[in-house]
């Protein structure tokens, strides 16, 4: 069992708005190469965001001791506040600048859950002035989340260094990685997770016909249809949690992230961890936003057992 989870990636405001229609409607594939278009937005809200904030929020909420290494703006104050409210959340690897603003997420959903992003880095390229070597301690569990790529690299030898095991979730950062930084963060992770697009992505990249034969741990969500775990030659295939409704699924994969680690930092079985994250990812949907969601141990364990049936999580969940 580890003691702590440290996560690495990053903090951001999301402006999160969404259209009735489809981005199929306006896009003509044949047009693509003088594409213009507009969306008539049906809502808008600003949410605290990054990938840092968001497994780090959904693992305190599963009493899971966590500490964010992360970079923010002059404009972190109230973000700043909204994570001191958990208590398992250790916010000191935080490191604040006064002359940039926090990055900022703009994502548009169709009706059919799409998602189009941009993102203005701000003050995640700051990250890589942060040393992991001056926060790691004996029973740590590193999550490298996407982050600014520099930093994401240095992050990734800094855990091997240390002979820290960590997860490696590169997403947006795949095209930015050199092959060579990319085949040793995944060479060396004990766990690496993608959505199905991302998973492929990295096997193109790295010449991967199979996934590698040993106990590393490959996950891949597949969004509503569940995700697969694999380690070796055995595979779980995990169904997903039932959705009390479908609001806003922004931030799901990050909440399945804290979910899953939650079970796996505890020794728990692979297929009793994905349940886990199946079950956190569902709580984010039923919400605007990616640390709106809220739940207590009665609840969670209650929902677990009438998703899941038989397989209990007696004893390995304390939250």
């Amino acid at each position: 069992m580890f003691k702590r989870i440290v996560v690495t990636g990053s903090l951001a405001y999301d402006h999160i708005m969404s259209m009735p229609g489809s981005f199929s409607d306006h896009i003509m594939p044949d047009k693509i190469h003088i594409l213009n278009v507009s969306f008539i937005m049906k809502t808008f809200k600003k949410e605290f965001g990054g990938t840092a904030g968001n497994i780090s929020y959904s693992l305190g909420l599963l009493g899971v001791p966590t500490l964010i290494i992360a970079s923010a703006g002059y404009d972190f104050q109230d973000y700043s506040e909204h994570l001191r409210m958990i208590t398992s959340l250790d916010v000191t690897g935080i490191r604040v600048s006064k002359d940039i603003l926090t990055p900022q997420g703009f994502v548009t959903t169709d009706k059919n859950d799409n998602q189009i992003w941009g993102f203005y880095e701000g003050a995640m390229k700051k990250s890589r002035a942060i040393s992991l070597k001056d926060f790691l301690k004996d029973g740590d569990f590193v999550v490298i989340s996407p982050n600014d790529p520099v930093a994401t690299t240095k992050f990734v030898r800094e855990s091997v260094q240390h002979n820290i095991p960590y997860l490696f979730d590169p997403a947006f950062n795949i095209p930015h990685l050199t092959k060579e930084d990319l085949e040793f963060s995944v060479k060396n992770a004990s766990i690496v997770i993608g959505n199905d697009y991302e998973i492929e992505l990295i096997k193109r990249r790295l010449d991967l016909r199979n996934l590698p034969q040993t106990n590393q741990i490959w996950i891949t969500t597949l969004g509503s249809r569940g995700s697969i775990i694999k380690m070796g030659k055995k595979e779980w295939k995990i169904p997903p949690a039932k959705p009390k409704s479908v609001i806003d699924p922004t931030g799901a994969g990050d909440a399945y992230r804290a979910g899953f680690l939650s079970g796996f930092v505890r020794d728990l079985p692979l297929g009793a961890c994905g349940r886990l994250g199946s079950l956190t990812a569902a709580y984010t949907v039923e919400k605007h936003g990616t640390q709106t969601h809220r739940f207590g141990v009665k609840e969670f364990k209650d929902r677990f057992k009438v998703n899941f049936g038989a397989e209990s999580i007696e004893g390995g969940l304390s939250i």
